[in-house]
Order: C-alpha cells, then structure tokens, then sequence
C-alpha cells in the first residue's frame, strides 16, 4: 500500500501505516531488511517533515542496532546496495535548483562527522546543570552522604555528556583514510572549490576548505594551488577567520614545500602582526604561525622570528602566550634561526656540540625498523621464559587474531560466495623445492629460527653504527592486530617513564600523541597529523568587559524578587514598617569603634568650662522634659 498507492493515501494513513511496520519489526514478524527496503524509497517520495524524520530516525535506529554487538554485513551489504540504488537514480534526474551544492555539503558532512546529532547536542546544552553552581553550594550547605552521592553523579552525567558530545564532533577518520585514490581527489576538490569560488557561500566554501585540508595533512598531499587560493582570505576582519586559520594549519606536512608557505607566512604577519590590530588578532596570527611552523620549520625567516618573538614582552596575556610558543617551539626545531640570547640553554648546548637540523627533504637515518618493536620483542621474550614454553610464539599467533576476523554471513551459500581461503590438499610437499641455492635455504632456516640440526635458534637482531638496536621481530614473526595493541601500550608505557625522568616538552608531546592514537583520534605517531581547534588558533582569551547595556542588564537581574528602595532589616522585625535610627545604630557599634571615635576624645580634652556648660544645658533639657 504504501509503495504502490502513496499519492492516493492521506497524510495520517501514511503515517500509521509506517508505524505498524517499525511495531511488526519489533514483534519479529519482519526483517530488517524487508522493512528498509520498504522505508528507503518513501524518503525522497514523502513531503511531511515530521514522517521524514520518523524514517530517517528509524532507519538509523535499527542499523545501529543490528551491528552493537556484532557486524551485521549481511544487512550492511543490502543498506549499502539500497543507498547506491538512491544515489544513482539523483544522479539521472533532473536538476532542480541549486541541489548539486546541497550533496556536496552533505558528502562534506559525512567526512568532517558530527552533524548527526548536532540538534540533539544543542538541547542537551540547555538542559545541562552547572557544575561550578553545584560544587559551590556544597562547599556552603551542611555536608551529608545523599548530598556527596547526588554531587557525583550529577558529575557523572556531564561528563558522559560531553564525552558523547566530543565524540560525535570528531572527525570520520576511516572514511578519510580508505580513500581510493586521494591525491586524484584532492586535486578535484580544489578545482571544484577554485571554479565555483563565486557561486559558494562562504560557509560552504569553508567546508570544502576543512575537508580539502585534512586529506592533505592525512594523506600528506602536495596541493600547491590551495595555498595560493587562501592568500585572498588571509585577512583580519575576514568572516570565520578562526576557521580558515585552521584550515590552512592542517593542510601543511613535513612534504610541504617551504618555497610554497614562505608568502602565506609572510602574509599573515603582516595581517595579523602589527601595533594597528587589537591584541586578539596578534596573537590568533602568531598561533596560525606557530602551528605552520611546527608543522614545517623551513617556511620561517630568520628576520620575521626575530621580530614575532620580541611580542614575548607584551602586556595582553594571550600575545605574551603565543610568542612564548613559537619560541619554544624553534628551541626545539631550529635553535640555529634565533638570536644567540634568545636560544636557552639546552638549544645552546646542543648546537655547541654539533647538533643541526636536517634541511627540507633529508632524513637522518633510511627507515629500518617499527618505532618500538623492540619493547614488544623483550615483551614476548619475558612471556616465553615465564611460561616456558619454547613453542610460545605459535599460540600467541593463534591467539592474537581472536575477534580480529571478519565475520561472515550465517547462511552457508553466503559463505561459498565470499571469496574466502580454499584449502587445497598439498601432494608430495616433501618433494617440493623451495630453493635452488643451500644459501638460500640456510637463509631461510634462520629466518625461522632453527638451523640445520632443527635445534632453536636465537632471534636475530642487528646494531646499528650508532649502537641502536633494531629488532627483527619484524622477519620472523607475523604481527597480529593485538600484537600492534600491545605494541602501542609499550610505547606509551615507554613515554610515560620517559616524562617521569624529566624527558621536557618533547617526551610530553610524544606521550600525548601516543595516547591520542590509542582513542584513535589520530593515524600516525607524528604530532603534526592530529587535527586543531579553532581555540588552539585563538588562544587563551580574557573576559570581555562588559558594556553599558550588559552592565544594566546585571543590575536588573539581581534586583529580581526584591522590594525596592533600601534592604528589609527594620521593616521584618516591627510590627509597623520602619527603619532603623542612628540612635539605634550606635547602641550595637563595637566597643573599640566607640572609643576611637571623636566624641569620646573630644569628651577627654574637654575644659571644665565646657563640662559645666554640657551640665547645665542636659539639666534644663531634664526639666523640659518633666513638665
């Protein structure tokens, strides 16, 4: 009914309709798959907001539903046919207004993540108790058990708040980085945002800089054209300023040409970094500096860092911050670009003894090993002894794949059709010949770890000229997915002891990566890949002061439920409203108040004629008063 006669049937009618089918969903009667395939094709044939977002709400509840525990590939499979199926019939019609503009910004959405629940984030906010409220009047009222249980798990809820919040705002890391082609995607990308410059709004052109940027930083592209479309945009009172910033910063890697940054970074000094802007944008331009450099050293001149560092001296806390980091910062990187005075003592001493960074383009060393498979070879080795077992290595392999397969589907004919392994009886392996050499078979021998006695082995490692060890766990032993796990605890167990030594800033930075790979919010271990904030641009900002409308406005709320005119304290206590004399006052005036007070020393230095004076006049006010 639905399918066949929607246009026929009135608007109520639709809506029953779809709800019985989510209730006979929920009873078991019909699948998933028959309910979807029914929900899909009303959602661009329906009008009503309300029935489109009932589908839109149900599809995804029951999507997510079926993969919480486990993938349901089976119905994701047929999710994604019936989506394509969508796609390709938009593609054929006909073109109504702007709607290409309209898919872009919901395919920019989809890779930037976190619009899904975006409403429901924004009335969650409103509802939200205040947590400094909460704790201050604890600190107040009477201290009970119920009043600390209350406090914390009122401190449970906002937190998990705004972990899911900070979650559904990350970036979708596996659709950005299971890109087929990105280079080829990049480029089309900015030749769609270049060509349509005039056409986009701001906002939209915003997205697609967001996207465009952290492709290249993931996938450390070379677009050299998208730097030069910025320089237009580089502009202090230029709307969402902080975003472009941001943009520009994530889209620089250590591929990056620094003949191609040297103009954006002049650029912004000169837009940004002058007595005739406010304290605010000097130091947003010194943070998008920084964050270029830290990304790229070579894209600085040794005269710029000379003169963006003098802003050190600077009276506004947040200029102060921001020069003192990009200091910092080329202490680190490049010592060699900063004026003697200003190197410090580590920088000094390591140049001293000969210490240079690499110019752009070179590396130290060819890359020989896995950062940290050494600690997770001395890990299985103490495992091996502790069990002792020589055969250890074996069921670690076993077990190490244990919930990293990819599920199949339950039905048997699925499982023929997927494209699995297929065990094929070997005849005559003992009549195989692997090699043709006895080198190569003696090679082979002691990559396994036996020699020709079938005695074990010991594991082979190397030394390098400096003495670092590399390990050759790599040759012998396939890592599995939890060897890689255990691999990443190693390292951030490693870096942790590293910082506890007092390893500096750079130990601190290294351990803050690790742990941000291990939320999984970044790709690779290097610092430059995990992506920035626009509050990283701005910095630490003050409280605005108030102006004239604000300041009244303040007044007035703090004169709500409370009479006017003056306070309440004779007018509670007396039966007819009144207020308090200075008579009345000075009966309850502190002791010692009294006694410093004017009239008792003028009462002391008094003559006697003045104190006959004083009597006779308080004796005639006392006969006044008797008559």
């Amino acid at each position: 009914m639905l399918l066949d006669h929607y246009a026929t049937l009135s608007p109520d009618t639709r809506k029953c309709l779809v709800q019985n089918l989510v209730m006979l969903r929920n009873k078991g009667v019909i699948t998933s798959i028959a309910l979807l395939r029914t929900l899909f094709p009303l959602l661009p044939r329906t009008t009503s907001s309300s029935l489109r977002a009932l589908i839109r709400r149900t599809i995804l509840s029951d999507v997510r539903t079926a993969n919480l525990r486990t993938k349901n590939h089976k119905l994701n499979r047929a999710v994604q046919a019936m989506l394509f199926g969508m796609v390709e019939r938009g593609m054929d019609a006909e073109v109504v207004g702007d709607r290409v503009a309209k898919v872009q910004s919901a395919s920019l959405h989809f890779f930037l993540g976190g619009e899904e629940e975006q409403e429901d984030s924004d009335e969650d906010d409103d509802n939200e108790p205040d947590v400094k409220a909460l704790q201050h009047r604890r600190e107040i009222n009477k201290k009970t058990r119920s009043g600390d249980k209350k406090i914390q798990k009122t401190m449970k809820s906002v937190k998990s708040k705004q972990k899911r919040k900070a979650e559904s705002s990350t970036t979708n890391f596996p659709a950005i980085q299971l890109l087929n082609d990105p280079q080829t995607f990049g480029e089309k990308l900015y030749d769609s945002l270049n060509r349509h410059d005039k056409r986009f709004s701001l906002d939209h052109k915003i997205l697609v800089m967001q996207l465009l940027s952290r492709i290249m930083g993931a996938h450390k592209l070379c677009i050299l054209g998208f730097y030069t479309y910025l320089m237009k945009y580089l502009t202090y009172h230029q709307l969402r300023i902080p975003a472009i910033l941001v943009a520009l910063a994530q889209s620089v890697h250590d591929f990056t040409p620094p003949d191609a940054l040297m103009p954006v970074v002049q650029k912004l000094a000169q837009e940004f970094v002058h007595p005739g802007v406010g304290s605010e944008v000097i130091a947003a331009g010194l943070n998008a500096i920084r964050e270029v450099c830290r990304r790229q050293p070579w894209s600085m001149e040794e005269g710029l860092l000379s003169d963006l560092v003098e802003y050190r001296k600077s009276k506004d806390k947040a200029v102060t911050a921001a020069a003192r980091g990009l200091l910092q910062l080329f202490r680190e990187v490049n010592p060699g670009l900063l004026k003697r005075r200003q190197r410090g003592k580590e920088a000094s001493m390591g140049m001293s003894s000969g210490a240079q960074p690499l110019p752009f383009g070179h590396t130290a060393v060819a890359a020989a090993d896995i950062e940290g498979l050494v600690l997770l070879e001395e890990h299985l080795e103490k495992l091996r002894q502790e069990n002792g077992k020589d055969d250890y290595q074996e069921v670690d392999d076993e077990a190490g794949w244990d919930g990293w397969d990819v599920e199949s589907d339950s039905s048997s004919e699925a499982s023929d059709d997927s494209g699995g392994w297929i065990d094929v009886e070997s005849e005559g392996e003992e009549d195989l010949d692997i090699s043709d050499s006895e080198d190569e078979a003696d090679k082979l021998a002691k990559i396994k770890g036996r020699d020709d006695g079938h005695e074990p082995a010991q594991q082979m490692t190397f030394e390098e000229d400096a003495g670092t060890r590399i390990s050759s766990l790599a040759t012998t032993k396939i890592l599995t997915p939890a060897d890689f796990v255990l691999l990443n605890d190693l390292r951030i167990q490693s870096a942790s002891q590293a910082v506890e030594r007092g390893g500096g800033s750079s130990a601190k930075r290294k351990l803050a990566t690790l742990e941000s790979n291990k939320k999984g919010l970044a790709k690779s271990g290097n610092a430059e890949d995990t992506f920035i904030s626009e509050n990283d641009i701005l910095g630490p900002r003050k409280k605005a002061k108030a102006d004239y409308a604000e300041r009244i406005a303040s007044i007035e709320k703090g004169r709500e439920g409370r009479e006017k005119f003056g306070s309440l304290k004779g007018k509670k206590k007396k039966g007819a409203p009144s207020s308090s004399t200075n008579r009345e006052k000075a009966r309850n005036k502190p002791l010692m108040m009294v006694i410093a007070s004017g009239a008792v020393r003028s009462k002391k230095k008094a003559s006697l004629r003045e104190k006959q004076q004083k009597l006779r006049a308080h004796i005639e006010r006392a006969k006044k008063a008797y008559h």
